[in-house]
């Protein structure tokens, strides 16, 4: 199935480290192309455009344990780098690219459901406390509304499914 793209939209996907790419041209023809591999293997993780171009991978899974690292990857030269790791290891959250250019990442798992948030500060290279939300969840939903807010819906906690924001 052809599936039109924007200017320069960029997918990406991974499986435990393998990373491809499907570049504009992949509406005609040109498909996906494998990139370098991340450093740690992981799934359920966030992936998240950054203003400067490159892409903040943060948490996951790796088979068992919940991850706290994090990579940066440049499309540019195609390669990984290690970033700062986050206080909390977590999977199954969120990550929300903020006005002010910073990264939201918030709830999730880790040997519990999560009420902590923090943030990234892609021009220092550092994780600060954000808080916590009023329910613990994890594979929930975040979604930044005009106002600068964030609208964390939905998800799955101790419990069960929330209808919870």
């Amino acid at each position: 199935m052809r599936m039109p793209f924007l200017l320069g939209l960029t997918l990406s996907f991974s499986l435990y480290g393998l990373i491809a790419v499907m570049g504009p041209g992949a509406a005609h023809g040109a498909g996906w192309s494998v990139t370098a591999s991340m450093a740690v293997a992981r799934s359920n993780h966030t992936a998240t455009l950054l203003p400067n171009g490159k892409v903040l991978v943060a948490g996951g899974i790796d088979n068992t344990t919940p991850l706290a690292s994090a990579e940066l990857y440049d499309p540019a030269s195609s390669t990984w780098s290690r970033t700062a790791d986050m206080a909390t290891p977590r999977h199954s959250h969120t990550a929300t690219l903020l006005t002010n250019g910073k990264v939201l990442v918030a709830g999730g798992y880790s040997n519990e459901y999560l009420t902590s948030a923090t943030l990234y500060d892609p021009a220092t290279n550092t994780w600060s406390s954000a808080g916590s939300m009023a329910f613990a969840r994890a594979s929930h939903t975040a979604t930044l509304l005009p106002n600068g807010k964030v609208l964390v819906t939905g998800g799955y906690t101790t419990s069960g499914y929330l209808a919870s924001t």
